[in-house]
């Protein structure tokens, strides 16, 4: 089944260091170049919709910045049924 990720990156405590970058096998994040958190940085965030939740983000990050979602999506039965 395939499986579909989100990521939320707390702007509180993400202090663009790039490591959650680096260590995503999907390479689904980046580092904002708009944005600035209040202490100046730019934040982590999705770069595409390649996400599969996997985790490593989160456990790689020093600061716990960033929560991890994860939705399997089911495919549908046959005969409409769900």
């Amino acid at each position: 089944m395939p499986v579909k990720g989100r990521v939320v990156v707390s702007e509180l405590y993400c202090k663009g260091c790039n490591l959650c970058v680096a260590a995503c096998p999907q390479d689904a994040l980046r580092l904002s170049g708009e944005r600035l958190t209040a202490k100046g940085y730019h934040p982590a965030e999705l770069a595409n919709d390649a996400c599969t939740g996997c985790g490593i983000c989160a456990i790689v990050c020093p600061e716990a910045a960033i929560t991890v979602y994860r939705q399997v999506l089911r495919a549908r039965a046959a005969g409409g049924e769900a």
